[in-house]
């Protein structure tokens, strides 16, 4: 099983100190974990706009519009 968050330094650290209790340490998946960032990273973005991140409007349509708005702010 391969995660997408990569494990902390403190915590592969201290898995030899707990011996067969420590568990085998888990994989990771670098291809998906970078995907994974440029998404969040174009959702903090986003939510820079104040209508993108209170969501104000009540129709979905609406909001999609807003939202398409502030990709073509961000891209200018």
């Amino acid at each position: 099983m391969f995660h997408t968050i990569p494990e902390k330094r403190d915590q592969a650290g201290h898995r030899p100190h707990r011996g067969s209790a420590g568990g085998r340490p888990p994989g990771l998946d670098r291809e998906k974990y970078e995907r994974r960032h440029k998404v969040e990273n174009r959702i903090s973005l986003l939510k820079q706009a104040r209508g993108v991140a209170t969501r104000d409007e009540k129709l979905a349509v609406r909001y999609e519009v807003i939202v398409q708005l502030a990709l073509i702010r961000q891209a200018l």
